[in-house]
């Protein structure tokens, strides 16, 4: 059974009264835009300080464990106590079988190495639409095994009907959230005495966990589970700790037709209007911190080794054979000659994305200015 430190041992006075002057913060505050220009430091929990207890600014605290086998030494988690410990909902899923566990296509070929193997999953039915309207109260927050996200459990308060959601940064059981995807309700417009003031819709529906039409989105709002169309669901940001900002709107004649978010990547495009967003950061945005201490832990994640060209024989790979670490002065490629660095340039310079404003940073390998 895994011991967390923090469960083994308790901080000392002396401790206690130096945590006790740190400013606290709480682990689930909801994001910000401080997030981009402010990075956050992992903190390891170490020496028994308490799971809740306070932390410094601009950090956050992940779990370790005493190292009673060498698997544990290096086990990194992040702290998630608020996770529901049991089984989801069964008629929300459905097993994940075949051989697309394996990386393969329809006809069999690997068309993605290293994968296969993995524990049994079974697939949860995430609504990325968000298309029924009406108040759903946020029964649980549980862990997704097929995305590195959490996923938040919704019952409707109209009909009761379950649903699984892309669960917000700092959404907890008991939370009230709403889509306005089909519209503004006539109770909330009579609140706003008939006529739509901006100001007071963005009050009254951009909060955490709410789905919105980009047009009623304010600019500079982080959102995610970004569509790029108005009849389908999320397409961007749908990955742990991911966001896009609402920077722009087109205010041409015959109405704004186009909204313009800059993703994480850098690169700035244009979706339709009507295309949905929800309001906040995705969860779990400390899970790119963890470690998970062992191979098998890795194996056990449906993660195949990977092996490194150079240490392969010529016959196997571009960069196998010849004499210690040389790849024999080419530049790095895929085992069937692709450029490992960015791949091939295929689109035509005359036919431009009409969708990207401008295009994320494709360094093609070399580094970037400003790098040491």
């Amino acid at each position: 059974m895994l011991q967390p430190r923090t469960w083994l041992r308790q901080p000392s006075r002396s401790c206690q009264c130096i945590l006790s002057s740190i400013s606290v913060r709480a682990y689930a505050a909801a994001a910000s835009s401080a997030i981009a220009r402010n990075p956050i430091q992992p903190v390891v929990e170490d020496h028994g300080v308490a799971k809740s207890g306070p932390k410094p600014q601009g950090a956050f605290a992940l779990r370790s464990y005493k190292p009673r086998t060498p698997g544990l030494r290096h086990l990194r988690r992040p702290i998630n106590d608020h996770l529901w410990k049991g089984r989801p909902v069964m008629k929300l899923t459905f097993p994940k079988k075949g051989q697309g566990k394996g990386g393969r296509n329809n006809s069999g070929r690997v068309t993605v190495r290293h994968r296969g193997g993995g524990h049994k999953r079974r697939i949860r039915m995430v609504d990325f639409m968000r298309a029924k309207p009406g108040k759903q109260t946020v029964q649980r927050i549980e862990y997704d095994p097929n995305r590195s996200g959490h996923i938040a459990l919704i019952k409707s308060d109209v009909d009761g009907e379950l649903s699984y959601i892309l669960a917000a940064e700092g959404m907890r059981a008991g939370d009230s959230v709403e889509s306005y995807r089909s519209g503004i309700p006539q109770a909330l417009l009579d609140s706003m005495g008939g006529t739509v003031d901006p100001g007071m819709l963005a009050a009254k529906t951009a909060t955490r966990g709410n789905c919105l039409p980009l047009k009623l989105v304010p600019i500079g709002t982080l959102v995610y589970n970004v569509g790029s169309a108005k009849d389908r669901g999320g397409v961007f940001c749908r990955s742990a700790g991911t966001y896009a900002t609402v920077i722009a709107k087109d205010d041409s004649k015959g109405g704004a037709r186009h909204v313009t978010v800059r993703l994480q990547s850098g690169e700035v495009r244009k979706v339709s209007k009507d295309a949905c967003a929800t309001i906040g950061v995705a969860s779990n945005s400390h899970w790119q911190h963890r470690q998970l201490g062992k191979a098998g832990r890795s194996r056990w994640l449906g993660i195949r080794p990977t092996v490194r060209g150079v240490a392969m024989n010529a016959a196997d790979h571009p960069h196998g054979g010849g004499r210690g670490k040389s790849k024999g002065n080419v530049h790095p490629v895929s085992p069937w000659g692709m450029p490992a660095k960015s791949g091939y340039k295929t689109r035509k310079v005359r036919n431009p994305n009409k969708w990207v404003v401008v295009a994320r940073t494709r360094n093609q390998g070399k580094r970037r200015r400003g790098r040491n």
